[in-house]
């Protein structure tokens, strides 16, 4: 019987918990003081935010996104995280189930070699002047090529599908099923999990995405909402005075907006919803990782 837990241990505890939820308020305070701020009244905002809303509005939202560059910017970004993370989560995955082909000629050798991409990159400039030669500047492809096949994504893949029954693949392959038909008829359901996990990881990163866009796009309808989040917060007062002109919209507006309210209504409007994504995926992205991890 285990006896009852001295004062020492309950006083340890205590402090563990403490000081876990000291840290998640450190973590989540940022995010709910921008969204205080980004739905307060920007005049009453200024003079301090707390952990209430002051002059509750949506102004600041309807203004932001009467921005010309918004929608265009918008369509942008969730146009690149869904074929991004398509394309990534199918060259990836598949390319890693080849891997796992006992049959396939020199697969050591490719799967060591794409390892090593990991650990030596070309650089900044060697990788822009590929891009450029390909034909990739300016091109909303290289949002999507670039990432096709990720060393990471493809270790973590083929890590899961080492775990399952060589069974059920032999048997599909003894009635005639080819690669392809394994793949997608077979082994893709048996692993969701790990693939949901993948999904997560690419849609943020292509989401967050800016400094490629920066580095390779001058078109402004090719620039994403990172970019243009980026440009805005360097020019807050500049871009607050166009929206209180209303040089954007043709209209006055009635709220005085201030750059700091600029810069968390636009940091919201980014922020919010790839965090929507977290809750659909959770249960798949704990999961995914363990068992992938199994085996090294």
């Amino acid at each position: 019987m285990i006896g009852k837990k001295s004062f020492g241990s309950k006083l340890f505890d205590i402090s563990n918990i403490l000081i876990v939820i000291m840290f998640s308020i450190f973590c989540v305070y940022p995010f709910y003081y921008m969204l205080c701020y980004s739905l307060s009244d920007p005049v009453l905002a200024t003079k301090g935010i707390t952990l209430w809303v002051r002059g509750f509005t949506f102004n600041n939202y309807i203004n932001v996104i009467k921005l010309k560059e918004i929608p265009q910017a918008a369509l942008v970004s969730v146009t690149r995280t869904i074929l991004g993370s398509s394309v990534t989560l199918f060259c990836s995955g598949f390319f890693a189930y080849l891997m796992t082909q006992q049959k396939m000629y020199f697969r050591k050798f490719i799967y060591r070699f794409v390892i090593l991409t990991m650990y030596v990159g070309g650089g900044l400039i060697p990788t822009y002047l590929v891009m450029r030669y390909l034909g990739l500047r300016n091109n909303f492809l290289v949002y999507i090529l670039p990432g096709a096949v990720s060393a990471y994504y493809v270790i973590l893949i083929k890590t899961f599908i080492e775990q399952l029954p060589q069974s059920l693949e032999e048997s599909a392959k003894i009635e005639g099923a080819g690669i392809l038909m394994c793949w997608f008829r077979i082994i893709m359901p048996l692993s969701k999990p790990i693939l949901a996990t993948i999904v997560v990881f690419t849609m943020v990163g292509q989401w967050n995405s800016w400094f490629d866009a920066m580095i390779y796009m001058t078109r402004n309808n090719l620039k994403p909402l990172q970019l243009i989040l980026y440009e805005y917060l360097q020019e807050a007062q500049r871009l607050s005075d166009r929206i209180r002109e209303g040089i954007e919209s043709g209209v006055k507006v009635d709220v005085s907006l201030t750059p700091d309210a600029i810069r968390m209504t636009v940091t919201a409007v980014i922020t919010i919803p790839i965090l929507l994504v977290y809750p659909f995926m959770q249960r798949y992205f704990v999961k995914g990782i363990m068992i992938g991890a199994v085996k090294g």
